[in-house]
């Protein structure tokens, strides 16, 4: 998914954006990189941290870098912050989103005969290139922002970095947070609140969805105002945010925590213990032995010094090594006992197929699954969710396909979780996965506990509703 951070300052904001970027760390991405825009012009780093810590990549780096207006990025796999020269000045930009009409977007652009793109990887453009020739294409950068989000289908929010101060845009439905917050003497935008309080800023102000902010050490101004529709990705309180992060002011870790107890007020299992797939499900595990008062305890312990987040690696066996040697069992808390783990959600399944069979081995006597979120069957258009090429690799679409003997595009009846198919659908899950039980986050359950209403939230992945 990725995220960005920036800083306008009246003093070095090198320490402030070199912080403030590791802070985004967690999303679990393959590239780091930084620019600054100081007396001699623009400085930017970029390294691969695939397989190592941000901070270790550019902590060199950072003292030889200086600058009172800066910005970075940890990205899904592009090379990012791109310098670009343009009619409207050099800048530096960093996006977050996806293109999903990137493929046309070329085309028209070549058909102008005066395009060319130079950060290629193998065969594909890189997006945040190819949303600047967006943005040339008109007067203004203002005017260059509005043409690119008109045009994106998809998601993008971005980060300018202009000799005199940053222009901040939040993509047009909102779907992924943008947040301005401010300490003496400097402003800075973010998309993870959790970046803040170490660095002693506190929230200015969230973006509205397609609004566009300048920023300078002098102060903010609203360059185009954010547009009625919102569509917040509903996903970002279950899984990808931080736990001390506030999305639209609504904290991520309370939501988990909420989630949890809503599945144990519709569940009759009473189990040993209750326990969260590290670190993911911890919260919502949390709220759930909360509510349920049964004990909370950690069957499985998380190795965090080396192994980086399972998603990332691209080729699924590498994923499911990562996986399971991130995760080391205790047999004092499995052996005999009957067990209850809560889980932000089933993506694919295979890992989670592991780790079941893993505590049967330990001695389990039950294993029971809680996921925070409804079953996933459809692909997400809007942000990269997840590694999957195909609706087909998600769990809970593969089982429709299993029940109906071909793949069903538009499913929408095995979204009502009191449906007859539904009801096939996660029976179908919970045997292959060989549980003892699985009930799914019910979608009202889940919007209740985020507290924005349905509307104002991207479910795409869960009832197909754009």
């Amino acid at each position: 998914m990725g995220g960005f951070f920036g800083v306008v300052s009246k003093s070095d904001c090198t320490e402030d954006l070199y912080y403030g970027t590791d802070y985004h760390s967690h999303l679990g991405t393959m590239r780091g990189g930084m620019a600054v825009k100081n007396e001699d012009g623009f400085t930017r780093i970029i390294h691969d941290i695939t397989n190592a810590q941000f901070r270790g990549k550019f902590d060199t780096d950072r003292t030889r870098m200086h600058g009172n207006i800066g910005i970075g990025v940890i990205s899904d796999y592009e090379d990012q912050p791109l310098i670009i020269g343009s009619h409207l000045g050099v800048y530096g930009i960093v996006t977050v989103g996806v293109v999903k009409n990137a493929e046309q977007l070329v085309k028209t652009a070549f058909e102008k005969r005066a395009t060319h793109f130079s950060e290629m990887s193998g065969s594909e453009v890189n997006p945040t290139e190819l949303i600047s020739t967006l943005i040339n294409r008109e007067g203004t950068f203002e005017d260059g922002i509005a043409r690119a989000q008109e045009a994106i289908e998809g998601s993008s929010s971005m980060l300018l970095l202009t000799k005199h101060g940053i222009y901040a845009a939040r993509d047009k439905f909102g779907r992924t947070p943008v947040i301005i917050g401010e300490r003496d003497g400097a402003y800075a935008v973010t998309m993870e609140t959790s970046a803040f309080p170490n660095l002693d800023y506190e929230v200015k102000q969230y973006l509205g969805p397609g609004e566009v902010v300048f920023l300078s050490p002098d102060g903010i101004e609203q360059r185009k105002a954010p547009g009625e529709r919102m569509q917040i990705c509903a996903f970002l309180w279950v899984y990808y945010g931080y736990p001390s992060s506030h999305y639209e002011d609504i904290n991520v870790e309370a939501v988990r925590n909420q989630c949890g107890a809503a599945l144990a007020r519709r569940d009759s299992v009473k189990p040993d213990i209750v326990a969260g797939i590290p670190d993911s499900g911890t919260a919502h595990a949390i709220g759930y032995a909360n509510e349920a008062r049964i004990p909370y305890r950690r069957p499985f312990v998380k190795y965090t010094p080396t192994w980086p987040r399972s998603f990332m690696p691209q080729v699924q066996e590498t994923r499911n090594l990562v996986a399971r040697m991130k995760l080391i069992p205790v047999r004092e808390l499995i052996q005999g006992r009957s067990l209850l783990f809560c889980e932000d959600s089933i993506v694919r399944g295979t890992q989670l197929q592991d780790i079941i069979q893993r505590l049967y081995e330990y001695g389990a006597k039950e294993v029971h699954m809680r996921p925070a979120c409804p079953p996933l069957c459809y692909g997400c258009k809007f942000l990269n969710f997840s590694r999957s090429r195909t609706p087909l690799d998600l769990a809970g679409r593969r089982a429709i396909k299993e029940i109906e003997g071909e793949d069903n595009p538009n499913p929408t009846e095995y979204a009502d979780p009191d449906s007859e198919k539904y009801a096939l659908m996660v029976d179908r899950i919970a045997t292959r996965l060989k549980l003892s039980t699985l009930q799914y986050q019910r979608l009202d359950d889940l919007v209740g506990a985020i507290g924005l209403p349905k509307e104002r939230l991207c479910t795409y992945c869960w009832d197909g509703v754009e």
